[in-house]
């Protein structure tokens, strides 16, 4: 089986966020040579995220230059990220998921994108609901026009919801013809370079500019909600570490 099938969450699970993960500087030095992700062949981009803000942290400067050049394009968040913190009563779960929301809202404006979808589906458990997702995401794609990518987190990622939105999102282009352009978000918090868990061979870099990396980074502040946790004491769902991480080793798709 493949590292997409078999899943990485026990990779994730040793990798506690609040430690840090793999170091920025540890990809950087990498210097990872990878093919282009050639642009020029997508006509629309539908791109997928299990929660607000997966989309923009692993996909959002690629975006951004796809939409700068013409082509439609469009999140859709799987759930509304309302077990971000799960110590919320209900009434804070729900204010936090509008709060998302509207993150996302401003996120895809910054981004230059067109209003995003949100499915609603339940935060933490996207498995147990995996083929509602990929009808819905059937529906979406139906009708799309020939080269539309389906942008999705990859399904090794190591988050369960991650995992669970790439397979559906897998599902759903069998089924409609789309392309699937798998991101990483985690990985590179548990991953090193190099790492057999990852697929390398299948890996592409998108060549990005400074505008579309500038879009990313003010997206990215959008998200306020993820950068302080609700309670003191508590640990926010990004810290300063992650975020760095992923605003600087670049974009990576799996193909």
């Amino acid at each position: 089986m493949t590292a997409a099938q078999v899943g990485n969450g026990a990779r994730l699970s040793a990798q506690p966020v609040p430690d840090g993960g793999t170091p920025t500087q540890t990809w950087v030095d990498a210097g990872l040579q990878l093919p282009e992700l050639d642009l020029t062949t997508c006509r629309e981009l539908v791109v997928v995220g299990a929660h607000p803000d997966d989309e923009t942290l692993g996909f959002g400067a690629t975006a951004a230059l796809l939409a700068e050049s013409g082509v439609r394009a469009q999140i859709v968040s799987a759930t509304d990220g309302g077990a971000a913190y799960p110590e919320l009563s209900l009434l804070q779960r729900y204010r936090l998921e509008q709060t998302r929301r509207e993150e996302l809202r401003r996120a895809a404006g910054v981004l230059g994108l067109y209003a995003p979808v949100s499915l609603g589906l339940p935060d933490g458990q996207v498995a147990a609901h995996q083929q509602r997702l990929a009808d819905l995401l059937v529906e979406i794609l139906d009708g799309k026009p020939p080269g539309t990518w389906c942008a999705a987190p990859w399904r090794g990622d190591g988050h369960p919801d991650h995992e669970a939105v790439g397979r559906a999102a897998a599902v759903a282009v069998e089924q409609t013809g789309a392309v699937l352009v798998e991101y990483p978000v985690w990985m590179w918090h548990w991953a090193r370079p190099g790492d057999t868990a990852v697929p390398w061979g299948r890996a592409q870099m998108t060549r990005l500019t400074e505008a579309a990396l500038e879009r990313k980074q003010r997206a990215a502040r959008c998200f306020e909600s993820q950068f302080t946790a609700p309670t003191p004491g508590g640990e926010p769902v990004l810290p300063p570490a992650v975020v760095h991480r992923l605003l600087t080793v670049g974009e990576v798709a799996f193909r």
